[in-house]
């Protein structure tokens, strides 16, 4: 009996890349699950509770992919980790997730590790990285850390860029004294002096707002130090559940599609406040960028050499187990199929490895 299980290689990929265009083409519909368990590698914030940063943010908040299944009546999981990405991967370890939003880093060292997913789509670029300190500290660059005690998220995917942006410094994590810290304590760290300074993403900027803290460095004019996301979905589940794996990317597009329109960024900043966040934080953090290539879900070359880099500063930091190679464990099969499905094929500019804009076909 002909199985798709038995199939390894460049056959197993091909094969699952027509099952997963079958409802573009005509092919009769798979059963969906009875429910899908998709876990995200950031909690809640604000009050009340809500998550509505990115693509997945507003697909979450308005209910796209529950709408999408809702005639199926398939139940959809969500689980907002406060461990992040290491939390996602001991959730996926234990096989309690069939989809994960991730950043890069966790990502990648779950896949050294063993865990057998896919990376089928992006979910988030241009995550800015901060360095702050107290106002009055005598920090004034990234040379001035050495010997410092200096806060982050370890194993999270800040982890590589803070790296990254201290060897461009002259430093490495051995020149600095580390403090692991959760993304709600590194605010109470930094104000109350039991760190010197702290790496972070935008719920930084709130502070220098009210003079508790002062930016020395941010990566907005270097986008090798910014952070990315994707969307992972375990293989046993996109070996059975072709279809709906492309049917779920499908129904996060209009989010995506939202998002890239510059009339709705004000919107989408409102949206995002209701995390916590100041909009004037947000407005900050978003100033200067193309929300064209922001939104865009494409694992395009430029993205996939960005993942690559990340990979390999992983295993050469001996963050990761082995060195993965990204274009073996990407999949783009399920995203070309939802893109044509949604007649967005083309939308989003293809990126080269340098990042320039390559000519449509």
């Amino acid at each position: 009996m002909f199985s798709l299980l038995s199939l390894r290689g460049p056959l197993a990929r091909l094969t699952l890349a027509v099952a997963a265009f079958g409802l573009a083409t005509g092919a009769s519909a798979e059963t969906p699950p009875t429910v899908i368990h998709i876990g995200v590698a950031t909690p809640k914030t604000g009050n009340p509770p809500a998550f509505t940063v990115g693509p997945i943010g507003v697909a979450y908040t308005r209910g796209l992919i529950e709408e999408e299944f809702k005639k199926d009546n398939v139940k959809i999981d969500w689980v907002f980790f406060r461990g992040a990405g290491p939390a996602v991967n001991e959730a996926l370890t234990n096989k309690q997730l069939d989809f994960a939003f991730q950043g890069d880093l966790p990502s990648l060292v779950g896949k050294a590790g063993g865990l057998n997913t896919r990376l089928i789509a992006l979910s988030g670029t241009r995550q800015h990285v901060y360095l702050a300190v107290p106002p009055d500290s005598p920090i004034k660059s990234v040379k001035d850390l050495k010997g410092k005690r200096v806060g982050f998220s370890i194993g999270t995917n800040i982890q590589t860029p803070i790296n990254r942006i201290l060897a461009a410094n002259g430093l490495t994590e051995r020149d600095i004294r580390v403090v692991n810290l959760s993304v709600e304590g590194i605010a109470p760290a930094l104000t109350s002096r039991s760190i010197d300074a702290v790496f972070s993403w935008v719920q930084i900027l709130p502070l220098k707002d009210k003079g508790l803290a002062r930016i020395v460095f941010s990566d907005h004019d270097n986008a090798a130090f910014a952070c990315n996301s994707g969307v992972l979905v375990t293989d046993d589940f996109a070996r059975k559940y072709p279809q709906t794996t492309t049917r779920l990317l499908k129904a996060i597009l209009p989010a995506n599609r939202w998002l890239a329109d510059p009339a709705n960024t004000n919107a989408a900043i409102s949206l995002a406040a209701r995390m916590g966040f100041p909009e004037k934080t947000l407005h900050e953090d978003q100033d200067g960028e193309d929300v064209l290539l922001q939104s865009s879900p494409l694992l395009t070359d430029y993205a996939l050499s960005l993942y690559q880099g990340v990979a390999d500063d992983a295993y050469r930091l001996k963050l990761a187990r082995a060195r993965v190679d990204v274009k073996q464990w990407a999949d783009s099969s399920f995203l070309a199929a939802a893109l044509q499905q949604s007649q967005l094929t083309g939308f989003w500019p293809a990126l080269d490895n340098s990042g320039r804009k390559l000519a449509a076909k």
